[in-house]
């Protein structure tokens, strides 16, 4: 196996965040696992009838459409240099192109009508992938000021900017009730959260904390955002911040999970785990919150899903791969179907996969 240096390994899960790229602890060469149910790890008690929907390139941020019959993600694949968005069934059919190649993108979701789709571009800055972050001040991410969010119809044509304010636009969702998207911009200067209305009219600023507050998701009821938050506290955390964020730059190894209500009252921190805990999700009864983390690995480049009560107490590992799961989903319409992305199985250290199953309780 090819060797590869902490710095690089901590570097690529930077990348994770943000772009789906996933290093794998423990790669090995998979046999026959496109069956059911050999794809679970022991522990894993909440899976059933899992399956692995890709197998080749890049690939993170699966959501499901809000009838659970699609699904829309990133990936790096098909030649392309960095991400475009793909689409395919729920069985991994009809896998295609949705997003038009140029540029990167990120964050895409599905309408609740499913015939329309939004996701972020920097395609209007250029056909070309935008050059990657200046890793000598550390282990950061560059918050490209050419991403705006877009909408399409659902086979990618009719694509229309929806954002068009100077700054970073991205990581968006839409509320179950069809009524409202939220999206994390640097459009007044921090780095924060937004909600507007579905065709971008009426935008109000949700978070206005210093630090970085991104990762946003609704509960099923439209009440409650789940969002990943940085927090610094002493002068020279502040300084860090403030200086990165000048330069568009973000160090993003220090994140806890917050829920605040939808009109961004009533904000209170879930997590106190310490390192990295992002990907936050609602389960269908909005009682409890699903998210990915690295706590409890000593060396921070383990991460597994976990559930909390919104509370913060009854804190559950959910799996065991000893790799890379992030961006879990319930399904929308209560079927009862989970997906989410990992780097368990992977056939060489630089691929994350989709995989779909039933969430047992």
């Amino acid at each position: 196996m090819l060797k590869i240096s902490k710095f690089l390994l901590l570097t690529l899960f930077v990348s994770i965040f943000f772009f789906g790229i996933a290093i794998p602890n423990n790669p090995i060469n998979p046999v026959n696992i496109t069956g059911v149910d050999t794809l679970i790890f022991p522990g894993e008690k909440h899976f059933k009838n899992m399956y692995m929907l890709t197998h080749d390139g890049i690939n993170a941020e699966a959501y499901f459409s809000f009838d659970t019959k699609r699904i829309i993600f990133q990936g790096i694949r098909d030649g392309f240099k960095c991400d475009q968005i793909f689409m395919m069934n729920i069985d991994g059919s009809d896998y295609h192109l949705i997003s038009n190649g140029k540029g990167r993108t990120t964050c895409a979701y599905f309408f609740p009508d499913g015939k329309n789709i939004l996701y972020s571009s920097t395609f209007l800055g250029g056909d070309d992938c935008p050059p990657p972050p200046d890793y000598s001040h550390g282990y950061v991410w560059q918050i490209h000021d050419t991403y705006d969010i877009f909408t399409a119809n659902d086979d990618g044509s009719n694509l229309k900017q929806l954002t068009n304010i100077k700054g970073y636009d991205a990581e968006t969702t839409i509320s179950p009730k069809g009524d409202k998207i939220v999206f994390t911009s640097t459009r007044n200067g921090g780095i924060d959260i937004y909600s507007m209305d579905i065709d971008g009219s009426n935008v109000k600023q949700l978070t206005n904390e210093l630090g970085y507050n991104g990762g946003p998701n609704f509960s099923y009821d439209g009440s409650m955002i789940v969002y990943r938050a940085s927090r610094p506290k002493t002068d020279a955390e502040i300084k860090e911040f403030k200086d990165l964020l000048a330069k568009n730059l973000v160090k993003p190894l220090k994140l806890e999970i917050f829920v605040m209500n939808s009109d961004g009252s009533n904000k209170r921190q879930v997590t106190n785990l310490g390192g990295a805990s992002f990907g936050p999700y609602f389960f269908p009864d909005d009682k409890k919150i699903i998210f990915s983390s690295n706590y409890g690995d000593p060396k921070g480049l383990t991460f597994e899903l976990f559930s909390i009560n919104l509370d913060g107490t009854d804190l559950e590992q959910i799996t065991y791969s000893k790799d890379f799961t992030a961006f879990p989903m319930f399904s929308l319409n209560g079927e009862g179907k989970f997906i989410f992305c990992s780097s368990r199985f992977n056939p060489d250290a630089f691929h994350a996969n989709v995989f779909v199953c039933d969430w047992i309780d």
